[in-house]
C-alpha cells in the first residue's frame, strides 16, 4: 500500500470510528443482495464462470449482521423464471431476508399470468428489467405489449427496478414513466455510471434524473468501491465524494437507498460503509436514517419479518 493510500485508509478509518459512535442506533436495510447455489442439480446462471461458493441466507446473515445490517432484499440475477419460486421457497423461513425483486420479462406473453401468481406472495416486491440478460429496454418502450404489461405492474403496487445504469437507460425509463406514470421506479447501481465528461451530455443526463426524481423515482447506491483495471482499490473518501454529491444534489434526503451488492467481498462492503456512513451522517441524522433504511420502506414496500428490523 502506498503512503498516500495508507493515509487515506487511516483517515477513512478515523472518520468511520466517529461515525460509528454517532450511528450505533441506526439500523441498515440492505436493498441489493444475490442468493444462488451452484450445487443445485440444475446449477445457476449467475455468476458466470467457475462455480462460486454458495451464497445463501445463513451465510449472508453471518457475514453482514455484524456490520449493523438488520435485513436484506434479494434482487434476482437469474433469467430462469423458475428461480423466482426457488428464492421465495428459500427465504420463506428466513426472516432476515424481507423480500425479493424478481425476474419476469414484460416482453413475454405469459407475463400477466406470472405477475398475478407472484403478486399473491407478500415477499415478492417487484421485478428487475433493463440492461441485463440481453434485454433491450430502449426498444421495449416502443412496444405496446411491454407498456401494457408495465401498466399492469404499476397497478399491483409492486416496484420496478431499472438495471443497469447507462445514459440510454435513463432516457428509456423516462419514456416508460410517460406511458406508465403510476410506476414506482428504483434506479439500481446508479453510482456505477461515471459522470459524463461532456458538459452537454452531463446536462441532459442530470435533467433526466431530476425529472425521474420529480416523478417519484429512487436512486440506489451499491457496491461503491470497486477495483480498477489493475485490481487496485481506492479507499480515499475524496475519490467518491463527487459522485455522492451529484446523487445527493439530484435525489436529496428522501430518494436514495443503500445496498451492499453482497456477496461482494465483505472487506469492500465494510470499506464502502466507512465512506457512506460519515458522508450521510454529515447531512444530519435524519438523512442517514433515511438512506440506511427509512427510504427503503416506501421504495420497496417490504414488511418487517425480524425483531431486529426497524419499522415505521
Amino acid at each position: 500500500m502506498s503512503a498516500h493510500s495508507r493515509r487515506a485508509f487511516l483517515a477513512a478509518a478515523a472518520g468511520a470510528a466517529v461515525a460509528s459512535a454517532q450511528d450505533a442506533s441506526i439500523p441498515i436495510l440492505d436493498t441489493h443482495i444475490h442468493l444462488y447455489d451452484p450445487t443445485r442439480p440444475i446449477g445457476t446462471p449467475y455468476p458466470p464462470g467457475p462455480s462460486p461458493q454458495p451464497a445463501l441466507p445463513d451465510r449472508y446473515r453471518a457475514e453482514i449482521a455484524p456490520l449493523g445490517v438488520a435485513g436484506g432484499i434479494k434482487v434476482e440475477a437469474s433469467p430462469w423464471v423458475e428461480d423466482n419460486l426457488w428464492v421465495l421457497d428459500l427465504i420463506a423461513d428466513q426472516p432476515f431476508i424481507v423480500g425479493i425483486i424478481g425476474n419476469l420479462d414484460p416482453m413475454r406473453f405469459e407475463f400477466r399470468e406470472y405477475l398475478e401468481r407472484y403478486d399473491r406472495n407478500e415477499l415478492f416486491l417487484g421485478i428487475r428489467y433493463g440492461n441485463i440478460w440481453h434485454h433491450d429496454i430502449v426498444a421495449a418502450v416502443s412496444n405496446p405489449g411491454f407498456i401494457s404489461n408495465m401498466r399492469a405492474l404499476a397497478a399491483t403496487g409492486l416496484t420496478y427496478e431499472a438495471a443497469n445504469p447507462r445514459l440510454e437507460l435513463m432516457e428509456a425509463v423516462l419514456r416508460l414513466t410517460d406511458k406508465a406514470p403510476d410506476l414506482r421506479v428504483v434506479i439500481g447501481h446508479l453510482q456505477a455510471l461515471p459522470l459524463p465528461t461532456d458538459k452537454a451530455v452531463l446536462k441532459t443526463y442530470e435533467a433526466n434524473l431530476r425529472e425521474l426524481k420529480a416523478r417519484g423515482a429512487y436512486a440506489k447506491i451499491s457496491n461503491l468501491i470497486r477495483p480498477d483495471r489493475d485490481g487496485k482499490v481506492n479507499l480515499d473518501p475524496a475519490a467518491y465524494k463527487p459522485m455522492l454529491d451529484f446523487i445527493w444534489d439530484v435525489f436529496g434526503e428522501d430518494r436514495i437507498v443503500y445496498a451492499s451488492g453482497w456477496p461482494t467481498p465483505i472487506e469492500r462492503i465494510r470499506a464502502t460503509l466507512d465512506i457512506v456512513r460519515p458522508y450521510f451522517l454529515g447531512k444530519g441524522r435524519s438523512a442517514a436514517e433515511r438512506f440506511f433504511w427509512k427510504n427503503s420502506v416506501p421504495a420497496y414496500k417490504w414488511i418487517r419479518r425480524d425483531a431486529a428490523q426497524p419499522g415505521l
